[in-house]
């Protein structure tokens, strides 16, 4: 979990974990769901102000590229989201602040997703960057969920994970939305500690969207 943890904090998404199929079944099934997603940040700088202009920054630029980087690897970019993202630093003792981006992909299958993902981690100088391929929940190769829900704030997610060491510990942070939408990436074997940490935030769970995928963490 510790090196899961880094893994997520370098990429500036969220981890939550999910798992047994029949709790997951009171959450609603994700309509569209993309082929591929890739989460990724240009920053490698440690922010620790909520206030720091550099969390302002659109990431316009930096979309352009990696769509640029998607279509050039043989794949077709799709829709681009701005995502504020709250993380616990073990070291700091205190939260991080990311801004960055959640890219939608298709017309791309595993080895694909992994060469795209490996050339962004390498040009933007990133630890690892996280891609999440969607698959039918009963594929064999399903070892991971997104959760998606509304009404969740950057403020409220740094809020509440301050306040509870399990969660700084276990799951070490998340990202929303600009228009405070949740989005949860994690193993498939932690719906637990990540229903609970998703309730403490207000999230009606039978309202929450469950995406049923492979992630790996690409360096």
């Amino acid at each position: 979990m510790r090196q899961r943890v880094r893994a997520l904090v370098a990429v500036g998404v969220l981890v939550l974990g999910t798992g047994g199929a029949g709790t997951a079944q009171a959450a609603v099934a994700a309509p569209r769901c993309p082929t591929a997603e890739l989460f990724a940040t240009d920053n490698t700088a440690i922010i620790t102000d909520p206030a720091d202009p550099r969390l302002r920054d659109r990431l316009q630029r930096f979309g352009h590229d990696v769509r640029a980087i998607i279509h050039a690897n043989g794949a077709r970019p799709g829709a681009s989201t701005l995502l504020d993202g709250v993380f616990w630093s073990g070291e700091l003792k205190r939260a991080t602040h990311e801004r960055s981006r959640v890219f939608d992909v298709s017309k791309v299958n595993r080895d694909g997703l992994r060469h795209i993902a490996g050339v962004v981690a390498k040009r933007y100088h990133q630890e690892s960057v996280l891609t999440f391929r969607c698959l039918p929940r009963t594929s064999r190769e399903v070892d991971a969920v997104e959760i998606r829900a509304a009404g969740v704030s950057a403020r409220a997610l740094h809020d509440i994970l301050v306040a509870d060491p399990e969660a700084r510990e276990e799951l070490g942070g998340g990202s929303v939305t600009l228009d405070g939408r949740l989005i949860l990436v994690a193993p498939l074997g932690d719906l637990p500690l990540a229903r609970k940490f998703t309730q403490s935030l207000g999230v009606d769970w039978r309202k929450a969207e469950v995406r049923y995928g492979d992630e790996e963490f690409v360096s």
